[in-house]
């Protein structure tokens, strides 16, 4: 099994900067990719971000250019840096580990974007 924890979250101005982290930990040499989820208030969890295990990335049409997506000593800490955060970008941000058995998931933190 795999435990990820998301911490980072928070309150920010429109136009401000945060950056969320994702802890991984126990079976992380069994990870073939990581990603990050959103799930605005009343709406359904969308992919933002995700990253394999060769490093390539791919990102949501709407953070494109804003968000940036990275991880670090292998699988044990992935991170979303997000840019010029709009008020649309509030949610709760969820890490993703994808296994061969199956993926896991964070608990989530909560970004709030002010206008």
């Amino acid at each position: 099994q795999v435990q990820l924890v998301e911490s980072g979250g928070g309150l920010v101005q429109a136009g401000g900067s945060l950056r969320v982290s994702c802890a991984a930990s126990g079976r992380i040499r069994g990870i073939n990719a990581m990603g990050w989820y959103r799930q605005p208030p009343g709406k359904q969890r969308e992919l933002v971000a995700i990253i394999t295990g060769g490093g390539t990335t791919n990102y949501a049409d709407s953070v494109k250019g804003r968000f940036t997506i990275s991880r670090e000593h292998a699988w044990n800490w992935v991170y979303l840096q997000m840019n010029s955060l709009k008020p649309e970008d509030t949610a709760v941000y969820y890490c993703n580990a994808v296994l061969y058995e199956g993926m896991y998931w964070g608990q989530g933190t909560q970004v709030t974007v002010s206008s």
